[in-house]
């Protein structure tokens, strides 16, 4: 019985072969088509505006090898994105903190973009329909410094957990919900360089180093609400050098081409990556955006003794050769934005004051003896220093304002009454300064042929209003603000 069975299901196998054979042959001749491969997962989309007020649409996607960029939907025509930078682990590079507290940095995440053509009027990335600039802003956001500080060498460890304590997310959707036509981010983005200590409770689990994670947790998950507010011109601090979170800034906000030899990712290529064009961005027919690159302008003289100094000089007297040009378009006023402040002041932590940058006066001088700034500036827009100015000068000089501390530690309050004869340099004469060292951010609101600036603290109050008026800046309050 079990031999016959056996031949039976022996029979029946083979029968099913004979039968299968013709239709596999069959098989055989179908060609299949693929389908289009898969996108990747969208994480953000944003738009960065850049020279000529030139659009680039950004994408940020979720690591995948089969995966492409995501599409993009400009005015009902569909097109693909374009690689910016492909997910990468970058091996460990020399950095601003020592070899124990640094990293390689990691980023399973792939950044595409496009260029927007000129009077494009939607464009829509997955479900995220993208603010596209406006030819003539009515309303600018403006802030910079705004990670949470982490750093071992200063023993700073912000309480990146307490947003009271690191008010950038409530701020940026303060700044969201005012509807700005722009925003003007004046660099220091990324703050979280070295690893929480296991004695301090406030940073506790955040990441740390310059990879994806850590730009998430500053930037792109804090400000969401902003980025899909308005477009950003972003100017580049000095948190985004090469030896700090510079691989990011190439990868996900500089507006320039991306290329490895600009990408920071080898420090044998800093003296190229630490320097950018500078550019222009216009808001009107006769007012524009000059953005300059300070990342590594620092806060001391230039040892021209030191290569390195000598370069940076070089350097920067080329690309104010270039903010000169810039700046000659006839019946255009210029509003100079870069993050080191140039006349401003800064203090330390025993409230002593200094004035001015002597690395970039020294860059600007021989073009500009006397004024600095070529004379169609008249106003210079800056960050760093974390505390909040409004500076007018009764010498030709053009008016400083330096937006307050966007969320990273704010520094000490200047002394009150502000020592008036401190200045940058001989042939600066101070009128008036209007100061402060809450969190906060400013709006500039179009007023007819001027600007006004609201200044507010992080929990939405005025601080100050002032009126931006020819190169003179007007706050209805002087001295410190309480």
């Amino acid at each position: 019985m079990r031999l016959l069975i056996a031949v039976r299901f022996r029979d029946c196998i083979s029968r099913l072969a004979l039968c299968a054979a013709p239709l596999i042959t069959g098989c055989s001749l179908i060609q299949v088509t693929p389908g289009p491969p898969p996108e990747a997962k969208l994480i953000a989309a944003y738009v960065v505006v850049g020279e000529n007020g030139m659009a680039s649409a950004r994408a940020i996607t979720a690591e995948s090898p089969l995966a492409t960029c995501p599409v993009i939907k400009i005015d009902g025509t569909t097109q693909r994105m374009q690689v910016r930078a492909p997910a990468a682990t970058i091996p460990q590079r020399p950095t601003a903190s020592t070899i124990a507290n640094s990293k390689p940095s990691a980023f399973p995440v792939m950044t595409c973009e496009f260029s927007l053509p000129a009077n494009t009027a939607s464009a829509i990335v997955g479900d995220i329909a993208l603010r596209l600039p406006k030819a003539n802003p009515q309303r600018i956001v403006v802030l910079a410094d705004t990670g949470c500080r982490m750093k071992a060498a200063d023993n700073a460890w912000q309480p990146c957990v307490d947003e009271e304590a690191w008010p950038f997310r409530p701020i940026s959707e303060l700044a969201a919900a005012m509807a700005p036509d722009l925003v003007v981010h004046i660099g220091d983005f990324h703050y979280r360089e070295n690893a929480c200590p296991p004695h301090v409770t406030g940073c506790q689990g955040s990441p740390w180093g310059y990879g994806w994670d850590t730009w998430q947790a500053d930037l792109f998950d804090p400000a969401a609400k902003l980025l899909a507010a308005a477009p950003w011109v972003v100017a580049r601090g000095n948190h985004e050098e090469c030896r700090r979170a510079g691989q990011g800034w190439f990868r996900f906000l500089d507006t320039q081409a991306f290329s490895e030899a600009r990408s920071c990712n080898d420090a044998a290529n800093d003296a190229i990556g630490n320097f950018s064009q500078p550019y222009a961005v216009p808001l009107s027919a006769d007012l524009q955006l000059i953005i300059f690159d300070s990342a590594v302008a620092g806060d001391k003289p230039l040892d021209l003794a030191k290569p390195r100094d000598a370069h940076t000089l070089s350097q920067y007297r080329q690309q104010f050769a270039t903010v000169d040009a810039l700046a000659r378009k006839p019946g255009v006023n210029s509003i100079f934005i870069n993050h080191h402040p140039i006349l401003g002041f800064s203090s330390d932590e025993t409230r002593r004051v200094f004035a001015g940058n002597p690395a970039l006066m020294s860059a600007m001088k021989p073009m500009h003896p006397q004024r600095y700034y070529p004379p169609s500036v008249n106003l210079a827009l800056h960050g760093h220093v974390h505390l909040f100015q409004a500076i007018n000068f009764s010498s030709s000089h053009p008016a400083t304002v330096v937006t307050h501390a966007g969320g990273s530690q704010t520094y000490p309050n200047f002394p009150d009454p502000f020592p008036t004869g401190l200045v940058a340099a001989e042939g600066i004469t101070l009128e008036s300064i209007t100061h402060g060292n809450q969190f906060g951010f400013a709006v500039m609101d179009k007023r007819e042929t001027d600007w006004q600036l609201s200044v507010y603290n992080h929990r939405g109050t005025v601080l100050t209003t002032c009126m931006l008026i020819g190169s003179k800046v007007r706050c209805d309050k002087a001295g410190l603000l309480k």
